[in-house]
C-alpha cells in the first residue's frame, strides 16, 4: 500500500488490538453460507493482498484452517472477532476481510452477494 492509500479505510476488531486499513470501501461485500461463514456470521470482502495493511506486526491472532483447506482464518486473540482470512498458498493473491468490522456507513454502501457454499458453490 502506498503513504497516500495508508488513509483509506479502516477497521478494527471489537477491542481494537487488531487493525485493517484497506485502500478502498469495498463495493461489494459477500455473504456466504458454508458451514463455517454461517456460525462465525460474517459478511466478506475481497482484497489483493497488497491493498491491506495489518497491524500490529506481529498480529496478536490464533488461526484456524478447516481441515488444512486453502486458507487461516484470524481472530483476535484478545476478543475473539474473526478478522480476516489468508490464503495459504503463495500463488494466491486475494485475502478476505471480515468487512462487518467496517464503520457501518461503509458496510451499508456495499452491494450484498450471496454465494451458496453450502449448495452449488455458486452466486445466485
Amino acid at each position: 500500500m502506498t503513504e497516500s492509500e495508508e488513509q483509506g479505510i479502516a477497521a478494527s476488531c471489537h477491542c481494537g488490538a487488531v487493525t485493517l486499513r484497506l485502500a478502498a470501501a469495498p463495493a461489494t461485500v459477500t455473504r456466504c453460507n458454508c458451514s463455517l461463514c454461517r456460525r462465525y456470521g460474517v459478511l466478506w470482502a475481497y482484497y489483493p493482498i497488497a491493498d491491506v495493511a495489518l497491524s500490529p506486526d506481529p498480529l496478536p491472532t490464533v488461526t484456524y484452517a478447516w481441515n488444512g483447506r486453502n486458507v487461516d482464518f484470524h481472530h483476535c486473540a484478545t476478543c475473539g472477532c474473526v478478522t480476516h482470512w489468508y490464503p495459504r498458498k503463495a500463488s494466491r493473491d486475494r485475502m478476505g476481510i471480515n468487512a462487518r468490522l467496517l464503520d457501518a456507513d461503509v458496510l451499508a454502501a456495499a452491494a450484498m452477494q450471496y454465494k451458496d457454499a453450502a449448495g452449488t458453490g455458486q452466486f445466485p
